[in-house]
């Protein structure tokens, strides 16, 4: 029992010392005064860079800068593919009337007063009593047209024939353009005797009726037979004449 109780003594003795160094405490005897304080030991090495924080809030906006300077333009770009067609507009307000244009005009007839007479071998007749005359173009006084207006004219020529034949021109510039014959046959009474043409004129051509040389000079006018000469504009040429420019 002596052998039990010591040993029981001796656990119990080596477990207080167990707790002890646990506790950091230096195991001794007897209790002795404080040590003096260590050194301080030497500066560790630098720990790994912590995680990025969290963003923080977003500042207030600050004040607007100054306007820049222009830049140059930049190249231009490619052409882009063409788009499709727009919708028709609107119709456009009517215009103002604008301005009559009136063709040109030239037109003329006279007729030889009574002559019992021939006139002139190859000189113009005067057709000397004028029943139209606007533009003035035709002269009474030497029988002959003077074209002022550039264009297509129609001349016709009617004759009294009495006792002898006759024979005839229409005249531009002192030539024959068409040329007319009526047989005189000793008859009682006058016949007659027409002939017309299309001329072509320029400014200051001249046209008129002659008889030629010989017996075919039978032109006669009386108070009941008249012989007339005609001619008018059918169109002109104003469009591309220095008349009109």
């Amino acid at each position: 029992m002596e052998h039990i109780f010591y040993l029981f003594l001796f656990l119990l003795s080596l477990m207080e010392t167990t707790i002890q160094i646990e506790d950091n405490k230096i195991p001794s005897l007897c209790a002795g005064q404080p040590g003096i304080p260590g050194t301080p030991g030497i500066h560790g090495t630098q720990g790994l860079p912590g995680r990025d924080g969290r963003d923080g809030r977003d500042g207030a906006a600050g004040m607007q800068g100054e306007k820049g300077e222009t830049g140059q333009p930049g190249p231009a770009g490619p052409r882009g593919e063409r788009g499709s067609s727009g919708i028709n507009g609107l119709p456009g307000e009517k215009g103002a009337p604008g301005e009559c244009a009136v063709a040109p005009r030239s037109a003329f007839s006279a007729k030889r007063s009574e002559s019992r007479s021939p006139p002139l071998a190859d000189q113009p007749i005067v057709f000397d009593v004028v029943l139209i005359n606007e533009q003035g173009h035709y002269d009474a006084n030497t029988g002959k047209f003077l074209c002022e207006i550039p264009g297509l004219y129609y001349f016709a020529v009617h004759a009294t024939v009495y006792r002898m034949s006759l024979q005839f021109d229409i005249m531009k510039n002192g030539k024959s353009v068409a040329s007319f014959f009526q047989f005189y046959g000793n008859w009682p009474k006058p016949t007659s005797l027409s002939g017309g043409t299309l001329v072509r004129l320029e400014p200051e051509d001249e046209v008129w009726v002659q008889v030629g040389v010989g017996d075919y000079i039978g032109f006669y006018s009386s108070v009941k037979t008249d012989s007339t000469f005609t001619g008018f504009l059918v169109y002109s040429y104003w469009q591309n004449s220095p008349v009109f420019a």
